[in-house]
């Protein structure tokens, strides 16, 4: 029987390792074209892994084209062009952006994913759906997808959405650019001072006016909005600081509005809620129709599943239709249907209530090693029980920017708040954690490490 000594990596699942592992012994001929596999019960025992690990290396393996199932024979090798030299993996390249981490705190968790029912629901849609697969899609989406977002909006975030106002696209990179155009690259937009730099370089990208909205305690200042005609924030998580916008401030922001000028409500991280269920979306509050509801499935499921979508107000909507109709809808529709089906029958709660316990206790054991560290005495956590992210006070003589490289000379990855300033980047001696991606072993032994810094 193969067998492989498998051995956990930062960031490496264990099911990708043991892909890995016979993907090479099939490129470099050690399992020859036609040879069975063991099945996945007699491997997992073997390697004493779970089932599950064994059965999603060899789906992607299958996915691949390395392998081929027969339906209760078992799993075969296929014939693989190898290369003339053994497969290898990359190697980083000199400038060190492949570079291998021992820890990374700015990279998202993706473990966990509810691969059986993503299959089984990809596999009901080919055979009920079959050519019809093939043929355009509504430019807003398919409506299957838009009644399932609509309902789990009024379900989980107060909204009464009508399914002809939502628009899917793929990615919110894509959805902004749509904005651009509709609302007018005219318009002057601000963004949240700190914040998620890619939102601003998108913009100045599109040609627009982009501006910083400063913001304090309670989240963004509506009288330090510096003329702008356009908000763009997230008030229900806002990244790096996770701050959570009062329902005043909200109120503040919406009279700002009035009736000539627009909020784009970012709502990309709301669902990871651990004290309370999320508030309300800020949409819910509108009664003025000023409101651009935002989110994707990104941070929820998964970073490649790139399905985003937008609320548009009624009036816009038809703004829409009638000046941009003529685009195209984005995303196919094999994923449309698949990713409605995963809502409509509640597997989506299932998985979003799962993640929850699993970041919450992720969190809680973070917070723990570092409460523990030789050195607590001098670090601060600061938290608001939301999302996937809090904020580290760090008491030390070292520059953010001296800190972080000398983290980074250790293997440990990290930003500093100052780098989500734009306009006054100075030092906040403060780092972002984000805790989603991280592994118990090599905290462990990144602690050792930062002790040394310290």
């Amino acid at each position: 029987m193969v067998t492989y000594e498998l051995k956990k990596a930062p960031g490496v699942p264990l099911y990708e390792a043991l892909y890995r592992c016979i993907r090479g012994d099939i490129l470099s001929g050690k399992l020859k074209p036609g040879e069975k596999l063991p099945s996945k019960r007699a491997l997992a025992q073997n390697l004493e892994v779970s089932k599950i690990t064994v059965e999603t290396a060899y789906n992607q393996l299958l996915s691949e084209g390395y392998l081929r199932s027969e339906e209760k024979v078992g799993y075969f090798v296929e014939t693989v062009e190898r290369p003339a030299v053994p497969a290898a993996e990359p190697k980083a390249a000199a400038s060190g952006t492949e570079q291998s981490w021992l820890l990374d705190l700015t990279a998202n968790g993706t473990e966990q994913f509810p691969f059986s029912v993503w299959m089984k629901l990809q596999r009901e849609v080919m055979l009920d759906y079959g050519q019809a697969l093939l043929l355009p899609l509504p430019n807003r989406g398919v409506t299957e997808l838009r009644q399932a977002i609509a309902g789990h909006l009024a379900d989980f975030r107060g909204m009464r959405v009508d399914p002809e106002n939502i628009l899917i696209g793929a990615g919110t990179d894509f959805l902004y650019n749509l904005l651009m155009q509709l609302l007018g690259r005219e318009k002057v937009y601000a963004v949240e001072e700190p914040g998620y730099g890619k939102i601003r370089k998108i913009y100045a990208a599109g040609g627009v006016t982009c501006v910083s909205a400063p913001m304090d305690e309670l989240g963004v200042m509506p009288g330090r909005l510096q003329n702008a005609d356009i908000l763009h924030f997230s008030p229900s998580h806002h990244f790096p600081t996770g701050l959570v916008t009062p329902v005043s401030r909200r109120m503040e922001l919406l009279d700002w509005a009035g009736d000539s000028r627009w909020i784009i409500e970012d709502d990309y991280d709301s669902e990871f809620r651990f004290d309370a269920h999320p508030m309300p979306a800020m949409q819910a509050l509108d009664g003025n129709g000023r409101v651009i509801y935002m989110n994707t499935f990104s941070k929820s499921i998964a970073p490649s599943i790139r399905i985003s979508y937008m609320v548009l107000p009624p009036a816009l909507m038809a703004e829409f239709q009638s000046r941009l109709g003529f685009y195209s809808c984005t995303v196919p529709s094999f994923e449309q249907y698949t990713l409605a089906r995963f809502l409509s029958r509640g597997y989506f709660e299932k998985h979003i209530n799962r993640m929850r316990k699993l970041y919450k206790s992720r969190r809680n054991l973070v917070i723990s090693f570092l409460n523990r560290c030789p050195f607590a005495d001098r670090l601060t956590i600061l938290e608001q029980d939301a999302g996937l992210h809090f904020l580290l006070k760090v008491d030390t003589l070292l520059t953010d920017a001296e800190l972080t490289a000398r983290l980074a000379r250790a293997g440990i990855r990290v930003q500093a708040l100052s780098e989500f300033y734009h306009d006054s980047p100075e030092d906040q001696k403060c780092l972002v954690i984000n805790y989603s991606g991280v592994r118990e072993e090599a905290l462990e032994q990144a602690l050792d490490t930062v002790r040394e810094i310290m």
